[in-house]
């Protein structure tokens, strides 16, 4: 089993550590709903799923008719 030679330093440690960090995720406002929803991902708005712009699934029609 591994076994420090030194102990390490708090600086050491913490410049180990400036990677991991956490990453906020990018938001992406639609142009025709002013929904916010994340970047190369569908939506649902109000019974539609939107995707770039473009209604790709109505559920609106299905439950009215």
């Amino acid at each position: 089993m591994a076994h420090p030679k030194r102990k390490t330093s708090k600086t050491r440690r913490d410049k180990r550590r400036t990677h991991y960090k956490a990453v906020a995720p990018t938001i992406a406002t639609c142009p025709v709903t002013g929904e916010a929803h994340l970047y190369h991902r569908a939506y649902w708005h109000e019974g539609k799923m939107y995707y770039r712009g473009q209604v790709v699934i109505d559920k609106t029609a299905e439950v009215e008719a």
